[in-house]
């Protein structure tokens, strides 16, 4: 995280969280004592952020985005890491309600099961920001993300593309539940319908995690031996799938992710990868950020705001790793 030296920022443990199903999950408090820009009002305005994990690079990306915009408006952000644990985000939630947060960010680790928390924040009007993914069957006052349909059409499109047209592909999928997950394999199964001579040989979840993402990989190779593409849903299940081809990753097999993380952005440099569909995880984690401090003070904000990707190939991928 990058802060200006005229902004004052702190942090500290928050440790026993009432009701949180595991002690290894840490939060974060930060705050700043003036606004240098940006949306007024945010002053002693406090936030809380339940991030799905922070056991993934994108994600610390976005703690990051929302850290430095909270510094800049004034806000005492607390973050905690759910560690992809539905019910421990579910409690993490509570606890930002009983402690009469302001305003609440989530980003949920099942969209499904996140509503019960999100209703009951609402029941007493405490605003709701959901970041990078929905939530279904419960009213937030802003869902900001990046366009993930778009991403998965674009996706298809460079797979496509890699194999000339034709071929057999994999799918590795998020967390099953998440709306990110959903929309980015409906806009890859969109985009694919377009090459008929590509066949979509098996679709199978690795739960955006590089290591499970190693492991379905070898499994489908053995299934597939003859395969020419792989779509990872996010660049950490692509990096463990290039683990798993060796050799033929870039060449026999061709790759592409989605995220546009560090390590993502080097595998595209190095061949490894073909492309990742950039996203913006900082400018997500402020526009949160944003939109908290707004609906805290009552101020009308969108229902949706969606956060443009961009696809980085070895041609443009300097451009991004600048970024």
């Amino acid at each position: 995280m990058r802060i200006s030296a005229t902004v004052l920022a702190t942090a500290a443990l928050v440790a026993g969280l009432a009701g949180c199903g595991s002690s290894g999950s840490a939060g974060s408090a930060a705050s700043a004592g003036s606004a240098g820009g940006g949306s007024a009002g945010g002053a002693g305005v406090k936030i809380g952020m339940s991030v799905s994990t922070l056991n993934n690079p994108y994600f610390v990306q976005f703690r990051d985005g929302a850290q430095a915009a909270a510094a800049r408006l004034g806000a005492a952000l607390t973050v905690t890491d759910a560690q992809n644990d539905a019910s421990q985000q579910v409690n993490q939630v509570q606890n930002f309600t009983s402690q009469n947060m302001k305003a609440i960010i989530i980003n949920p680790v099942d969209s499904d099961a996140a509503a019960p928390a999100v209703k009951a924040a609402d029941r007493v009007s405490i605003p709701v920001i959901a970041a990078d993914r929905g939530v279904n069957g419960a009213e937030v006052a802003q869902t900001v993300a990046s366009d993930n349909v778009a991403g998965g059409r674009y996706a298809a499109q460079e797979l496509a593309k890699a194999v000339g047209g034709s071929g057999k592909v994999v799918v590795l999928q998020g967390v099953p539940g998440t709306s990110a997950s959903r929309d980015r394999g409906q806009g890859f199964t969109e985009g694919i319908k377009a090459y008929p001579g590509i066949q979509v040989v098996a679709q199978q979840p690795a739960d955006f995690d590089r290591t499970k993402g190693l492991d379905v990989m070898t499994n489908l190779l053995q299934s597939h031996p003859d395969l020419n593409g792989v779509f990872a849903e996010n660049d950490e299940m692509a990096l463990g799938a290039v683990k798993a081809l060796g050799a033929k990753a870039g060449q026999q097999v061709k790759v592409v992710g989605f995220d546009g993380t560090p390590e993502g952005l080097k595998a595209v440099a190095a061949g490894t990868m073909t492309a990742t569909i950039a996203q913006q995880p900082k400018l997500l984690g402020q526009r949160a950020v944003e939109a908290a401090v707004k609906a805290a003070n009552g101020e009308t904000i969108a229902k949706t705001v969606a956060v443009p990707v961009k696809v980085a190939t070895k041609a443009n991928v300097a451009q991004f790793q600048t970024s």
